[in-house]
């Protein structure tokens, strides 16, 4: 009987003993995490103070309503005294060019904004470059490819070849033209014609009004759909200056901002989680249908950014520009 109670004596000792480790261990971990977080959060520039905004606008131009959001913000915020725009893209539709591109110049109509270009800034990706007040690029970027384009499939001969015919009742003749399922009329490409060559003539005036330090004589050559090199563009004065970041501090610094403010980059608000996911759910969809992972990489980096993309599009096609991104 003595032993037992000895033994139940023991027993709880030690459960106490257990209790307290288990409770020093939690706030230990817990101090740890606390100090970690203090000093991750300490250790980037915050957005409280004074500093230099730096926004990166890559990949595929279109209607981006988080990108909108950041550049909103930036312009709200008393803490931004002047912003970098670190611009690579092959351009996408016109529509997320021009809404972009005014976001840009209301910043820029109350604080310095400078663009870096970096791998290209072609089509729409050039449309936004402009809208800030100075360009610099590097002496191998690839720079204009000013211009629209419409494209739409005609996979009629497909369907004859497999004995499909596809009938359409409409209420006139140019509604929903032109479409995929049969030849475009003369009517049908006029009217895209007209709206090409209008929404064209609005991007070659941001070029004139944005850049007005080409002569006039030269901007029907520039225009053409052309893309040059950083050097070349320099040349034709299409940007201004050719450096790297150093380059946009030192022309903030000649705008009254000072070189010695902290560059804080204002990234996308996303959810590691959901990209994960997200990117998991493509790759098993594209894994189902017979690709392989190469196939699936390929996809994503060729493909899906633009599958989506609806309207005319001011993009540069150029398969060496793609694989550089």
């Amino acid at each position: 009987m003595t032993y037992t109670a000895d033994a139940v004596l023991e027993r709880r000792r030690i459960r106490r003993k257990l209790t307290f480790w288990r409770v020093i261990t939690f706030i230990l971990l817990a101090a740890i995490i606390l100090f970690a977080a203090i000093y991750i959060n300490g250790s980037k520039p915050s957005r409280n103070i004074p500093h230099i905004a730096k926004i990166s606008i890559t990949g595929t131009i279109y209607n981006n309503e988080e990108l909108l959001k950041r550049l909103k913000d930036v312009a709200d915020s008393e803490m931004v005294k002047g912003v970098i725009l670190d611009v690579s893209s092959p351009g996408g539709t016109t529509t997320g060019g021009e809404v972009i591109y005014d976001a840009v110049r209301r910043i820029a109509d109350e604080k310095p904004v400078v663009t870096q270009v970096g791998t290209l800034a072609a089509s729409a990706g050039y449309m936004i470059a402009i809208a800030s007040d100075h360009v610099i690029a590097h002496k191998t970027s690839m720079i204009g490819s000013i211009g629209v384009l419409f494209q739409y499939p005609d996979i009629s001969g497909l369907l004859d070849k497999v004995g499909v015919k596809f009938e359409t009742i409409k209420s006139s003749p140019l509604k929903a033209e032109p479409n995929f399922f049969s030849p475009a009329s003369d009517e049908a490409k006029a009217m895209i014609d007209n709206t090409v060559k209008d929404t064209y003539d609005w991007f070659v005036g941001l070029v004139k009004e944005r850049r007005p330090m080409i002569p006039a004589d030269k901007l029907p050559a520039l225009t053409n759909g052309s893309v040059y090199t950083g050097r070349q563009a320099l040349q034709h004065k299409l940007i201004d200056a050719l450096g790297d970041q150093e380059t946009s501090i030192a022309w903030l610094a000649s705008k009254g901002v000072d070189k010695n403010l902290p560059v804080v980059e204002w990234k996308a608000e996303t959810s590691p989680y959901n990209d994960l996911l997200s990117s998991a759910a493509m790759k098993l969809l594209l894994r189902n249908m017979g690709l392989s992972d190469q196939g699936s990489a390929l996809f994503d980096e060729q493909i899906s950014q633009r599958i989506f993309l609806d309207g005319m599009l001011s993009v540069w096609h150029g398969s060496s520009a793609e694989k550089q991104q």
